[in-house]
């Protein structure tokens, strides 16, 4: 196995892990470093089964919140609320996620600068919002209105330009529709759960051909950073959130964006 493959595979996992439930599009970031690292994955199979790694970190530290959630379904209607919350504002992405799945993997997730130059315009938009005086309206998850959470639902959909981030759509659609900064982070990470789950069980179906386990110990090393790091970010995030709120992950993206146009100027 070259020891370059080992190096990569750990750098786009720590990536992976580090943004992908921060509003800086783990996508873009992945497929950008995938791009200047040369490293080549037929189908982006890799990026596939990586983002597992995060999926299983955030089942992890939402577990005990999870199983309560579910047991209380049968006698709390306030619990059945939530989960048809989380329905609702998953359903359109699936639907749409599902139909123009072949679009955006073989156009849209194969052009480099459209990427960059989407960091830039999210990053733009979500200091912006960052810093408009909006009064928060709603401040727990479990309380969010179904029509609300439908809405929030038909921000995610924008994720499907690679660039704009799920969880940045759905941050930036929360607030704008009356959220605080807190609960809008903090229902983008359940509604990543079914959202990554439906996204990678999708993608490794139609991707079930190109998939080899030949290099078992690359996927293995990008999964175990994935998850690490993953873990790390989604239990430290909601904390810096409301402390430091989005500026930072906004100059990121613009500061990501700017040198991937120049890199793609200079190398190709």
């Amino acid at each position: 196995m070259p020891e370059a493959s080992i190096v990569s595979a750990l750098v786009l996992g720590l990536i992976e892990g580090l943004t992908e439930f921060i509003p800086v599009s783990s996508t873009a970031h992945v497929l950008l470093a995938g791009h200047f690292l040369g490293f080549e994955s037929p189908g982006n199979t890799f990026a596939v089964l990586i983002q597992l790694g995060a999926i299983l970190a955030i089942l992890l530290v939402y577990f005990r919140r999870l199983l309560d959630i579910a047991l209380d379904l049968p006698t709390s209607p306030k619990a059945r609320h939530f989960g048809l919350a989380v329905l609702l504002a998953f359903l359109p992405a699936a639907v749409i996620g599902a139909l123009a799945h072949d679009f955006i993997k073989t156009i849209l997730f194969e052009t480099p600068a459209l990427m960059c130059v989407v960091l830039i315009l999210g990053g733009i938009v979500l200091l912006l919002v960052d810093r408009m005086p909006l009064q928060p309206r709603y401040t727990d998850v479990t309380d969010y209105p179904l029509s609300l959470a439908f809405k929030i639902g038909l921000f995610q959909c924008l994720a499907m330009v690679p660039g704009t981030s799920r969880s940045g759509a759905t941050i930036v659609g929360s607030l704008l529709l009356g959220t605080d900064k807190r609960s809008a982070a903090e229902f983008s990470f359940f509604l990543a759960m079914p959202t990554m789950l439906g996204a990678f069980t999708l993608d490794l179906y139609k991707n079930r051909d190109a998939i080899s386990f030949d290099d078992g110990a690359v996927i293995a090393i990008g999964f175990v950073a994935a998850f690490v790091t993953a873990l790390f970010v989604v239990r430290s995030l909601l904390n810096f959130v409301s402390s430091r709120g989005f500026a930072p992950f906004a100059w990121w993206r613009i500061f990501v964006g700017m040198a991937g146009l120049i890199g793609l100027f200079v190398f190709g």
